[in-house]
């Protein structure tokens, strides 16, 4: 709620935006929320290792949506680069079963699994729809509605469904720390996370999440003495390189810049071309920065 602080005052206030776009950002709050809902649940029926795996399906998904909704367009080198990640996503999956953190299967692996299948689909159509927002409206838009919708959807949900759940926790202050240490952890995720993605895309943010599971191993070997296996640094720097691979070159749009900015703002002026008018190739992202106000909205007949 930090965020719809910022949102009280000017011509985009809180009241606008509600009036314009409630409905869409009610949906993109209950997808966001039904994605970590899956994905968490997921753990109690299916194992740590195919959790890891299916996760990736959100790369896909991203990539699918990103090349039909952004008119993203990608290199030979980009595919590369998301293959060695995924390859390195495997590499530590193997670690995992060769150390035995792939036990804690539930009751239904095939529950799990396709719960988390619907959390990666659920988590890529968040990201895209992110990516939209805060490139062509507002990075504290997003926030603030996310942070509105998602904490009204979440509460109903917990009340519905996980009341029994809550109530059987035996509240101490140790608990007490985990959570708030858990929600600060959430809270710079959410915050860093639109900032990171206008920077670059949904696509590469998905690829540099898959070291996250790195990174909690290398805790719990300190503090839950986990073993350790040499695959997992081979799949720390494979993950790596594929990001390198995919970062060493733009991916670029497929219509000329000023056609999407047209499509992006409708109620604009326009502006007509000449006849023999040939239009601009295909540019990089980063060429669709900040927009001036001097420049014409252009219809393509």
């Amino acid at each position: 709620f930090i965020f719809i602080f910022f949102l009280t005052t000017g011509e985009e206030n809180l009241l606008a935006i509600l009036k314009r776009r409630w409905w869409k950002y009610m949906i993109l709050g209950i997808i966001d929320i039904e994605a970590n809902y899956l994905v968490v649940k997921a753990y109690q029926y299916t194992t740590l290792t195919s959790v890891q795996l299916l996760d990736c399906f959100v790369i896909p998904v991203v990539i699918l949506l990103s090349w039909f909704f952004l008119l993203v367009r990608y290199k030979a080198v980009h595919f590369i680069g998301i293959v060695v990640c995924i390859l390195g996503m495997g590499c530590m999956a193997g670690a995992d079963v060769l150390v035995g953190r792939q036990q804690g299967a539930g009751e239904n692996k095939l529950i799990g699994d396709l719960l988390v299948l619907g959390g990666a689909t659920l988590y890529g159509i968040s990201n895209v729809c992110e990516e939209y927002i805060v490139r062509n409206l507002s990075r504290v838009e997003f926030l603030g509605m996310i942070g509105l919708f998602g904490s009204f959807f979440s509460g109903i949900q917990l009340a519905i469904m996980e009341h029994k759940e809550l109530l059987k926790v035996p509240w101490d202050w140790q608990i007490g720390l985990l959570y708030v240490g858990f929600s600060a952890c959430m809270f710079g995720l959410y915050s860093f996370m639109p900032v990171v993605i206008k920077k670059t895309s949904a696509t590469a943010v998905n690829l540099s999440l898959l070291t996250a599971d790195l990174y909690s191993l290398f805790c719990g070997l300190f503090l839950f003495h986990y073993k350790f296996s040499g695959l997992y640094l081979l799949s720390f720097f494979t993950i790596l390189v594929g990001l390198v691979l995919y970062s060493s070159t733009s991916t670029y749009v497929a219509q000329d810049p000023r056609v999407y900015k047209q499509f992006r703002n409708p109620s604009g002026p326009v502006v007509d071309l000449p006849a023999t008018g040939q239009l601009e190739p295909s540019v990089t992202y980063t060429s669709l920065g900040q927009e001036t106000e001097e420049e014409p909205h252009i219809r393509v007949a």
